[in-house]
């Protein structure tokens, strides 16, 4: 049985902030919890140091491989939590949003997104991690 994925936003909290849903509801028979992805490529290499939307493009990319890996793709997604480093690349991170989540979720169902601000991620050069709970 594949998941029934419900993403909406209930009129009661007013239309989101950004390229989110305020709701996802889930029923399924397996979750895929996938860790933070940094913009690491396959031969562990750092890409995009100091440049947060070539970093923001491999995150992405690396959670899109997660998901296939599991036969999964973005409609299985329903959350994002999402960590940044510096406050001045929220703006760099919401056009990113704009301009791509449009051809990843081309229904306009944007999943829930978490946006936390930290100190710092694993290695000083990484300015982005995105953690993704699918259903499947």
């Amino acid at each position: 049985m594949p998941a029934e994925i419900n993403i909406y936003n209930p009129s009661e909290l007013g239309p989101p902030m950004g390229q989110y849903s305020h709701v996802t509801r889930v029923k399924a028979n397996e979750f895929l919890f996938i860790a933070g992805m940094l913009s690491g490529d396959a031969a562990g290499n750092i890409v995009g140091a100091d440049d947060f939307d070539t970093q923001t493009t491999q995150v992405f990319r690396n959670v899109e491989a997660a998901l296939k890996s599991a036969g999964a793709s973005w409609r299985n997604v329903v959350q994002f939590t999402t960590f940044l480093v510096h406050s001045q690349d929220i703006p760099k991170f919401m056009a990113f949003r704009l301009r791509e989540f449009p051809k990843m979720f081309p229904d306009g169902k944007y999943p829930p997104n978490t946006l936390l601000m930290v100190d710092r991620l694993v290695q000083e050069p990484f300015l982005v991690e995105v953690q993704t709970v699918a259903a499947i």
